[in-house]
């Protein structure tokens, strides 16, 4: 699986953060990460700024270390406004 997810043209991580990673789940995902630096491009989105990552990590070294990776060489786009699930929601009760 790791050399499936290393080879593929663009890897697409939704929601990184919504469920805290084990242990031996971070450190498989940090190898992922790092086999893909400056190999492959990488989509990931999260509802949680940087300085809570460490809390889906585990460890602090561990989640400096990944964000070492990721913030080198990329586009950081911050969206903030209503959910559109939330909006489509209310739409849908009215």
């Amino acid at each position: 699986m790791q050399k499936l997810l290393v080879s593929q043209d663009l890897l697409i991580i939704d929601e990184l953060g919504f469920v805290p990673l084990s242990k031996t789940g971070a450190e498989l995902l940090f190898e992922v990460i790092s086999q893909r630096y400056e190999r492959g491009s990488m989509i990931i989105t999260s509802n949680l700024p940087f300085d809570e990552w460490t809390e889906v990590f585990g460890s602090e070294r561990l989640t400096g270390a990944i964000l070492d990776r990721l913030t080198h060489h990329v586009h950081i786009l911050e969206m903030n406004g209503e959910s559109f699930r939330l909006r489509e929601s209310r739409k849908a009760k009215s």
